[in-house]
């Protein structure tokens, strides 16, 4: 085998591992990571989460989890410790919120 087979072939297998990756970070949560999230005091809060890193509701045309487009996306959510959604401040001012903004 060619050093320039074997390189194609490593390449090919990265970008496979890479998608398959991306596809397990875009499934919606499950019932049982929803539960855990209730059960470890939790709370969904909307507008605090980084770009790709939401729990999941990021809106029209995302799939859910790690969807979202934009830092702070107002309908994507992140679970955040029970009692501090409406207290964190993001970059532009407003707050965390129980609802989609």
């Amino acid at each position: 085998m060619s050093i320039k087979s074997n390189i194609s072939s490593v390449v090919l297998a990265g970008a496979v591992a890479t998608a398959l990756a991306s596809m397990v970070n875009a499934a919606p949560l499950t019932k049982a990571e929803g539960d855990a999230a209730v059960a470890a005091h939790k709370e969904k809060c909307f507008g605090v989460a980084l770009k790709g890193q939401n729990d999941c509701a990021a809106g029209p045309g995302t799939t859910c989890q790690g969807t979202s487009t934009v830092d702070f996306q107002g309908n994507a959510w992140k679970f955040v410790q029970g009692g501090t959604c409406t207290s964190i401040v993001v970059p532009n001012g407003q707050h965390g919120s129980l609802k989609a903004i």
